[in-house]
């Protein structure tokens, strides 16, 4: 776990709360529950979204939600990102004034949770995007990634309720991000990678959520080669992988995944699972 550089804090009591109930025999009991926040994305002066979220890492999460929407360039970079707790606002700032007015008419409803969405335009580059071909996965690590995954203290572990990512190279994580929502880990990722200059070409990307098209769109956008879920796949996301290039493994835990695109940066070299390691 030493490279691991960001992950969550389970701990903090702004991210859970707890809620008295009852069990299935009717006797009291106490749980912890995720929080769910409102959070209001301005970029300079122009509204673009309100978000659902736990509240953590706003700023990464506003940073990579405007990188995943073609909304951030290389020639105007970043110069602040002011986040107002009480208002439940955060507002990227840039060297140069933004409009993106029209862009914002051209949505398309996700199946993201909390109502995910892009932008029109998202998809014309998503076809210019070319994925580096020599990232190589083996099942043995693969299986070795999993494992380490599961066993990190997680807000999941706490209170459930949430979604995981993780960005990896090889077996080892590097950011593990959580939420409500799995399009607002991946854009906390996102966000990261953008403010840290991450270079995407030989990492891989976990997520616990379905490989919905919005997953594979959002990582492909971000030059993730090959994107990983324990969950299982839509057919317009196995489609759009495999226009892209993109390495899409489903339904991985243990020993067992399925590949449904790229198998190409695949070593199938998983041990057999017996039913004394099932």
């Amino acid at each position: 776990m030493s490279d691991l550089i960001i992950s969550p804090k389970p701990d903090d009591p702004k991210l859970s709360a707890s809620v008295s109930g009852f069990d299935q025999t009717g006797v009291p009991v106490e749980t912890r529950v995720v929080t769910e926040r409102a959070l209001t994305l301005y970029l300079n002066r122009q509204e673009i979204v309100t978000m659902m979220t736990i509240g953590d890492h706003p700023d990464l999460l506003a940073v990579g939600y405007l990188a995943n929407q073609n909304m951030l360039e290389p020639d105007n970079p970043i110069t602040g990102v002011d986040y107002d707790d009480d208002l439940g606002v955060v507002v990227v700032r840039t060297r140069h004034e933004t409009n993106f007015e029209e862009k914002l008419k051209k949505k398309i409803r996700t199946s993201g949770c909390a109502q995910g969405t892009i932008f029109g335009d998202v998809m014309e580059s998503f076809e210019d995007v070319k994925l580096p071909g020599n990232t190589i996965l083996s099942g043995r690590v693969l299986q070795n990634l999993l494992k380490k995954i599961n066993t990190m203290p997680s807000l999941y572990l706490t209170a459930g309720a949430i979604h995981g990512c993780v960005l990896a190279r090889d077996d080892a994580p590097i950011a593990y991000m959580e939420d409500v929502g799995r399009h607002n880990a991946v854009d906390k990722i996102a966000g990261w990678m953008w403010l840290n200059d991450c270079d995407p070409a030989d990492k891989l990307f976990y997520t616990t959520g379905r490989l919905t098209s919005e997953m594979v769109i959002k990582c492909v956008m971000m030059g993730i080669p090959i994107l990983i879920s324990r969950s299982g796949f839509t057919a317009w996301g196995v489609d759009l992988a495999r226009s892209a290039g993109l390495t899409l493994i489903g339904r991985a835990r243990g020993a067992r995944f399925t590949v449904l695109s790229g198998e190409e940066r695949v070593i199938f070299d998983s041990q057999p699972v017996t039913e004394t390691s099932k």
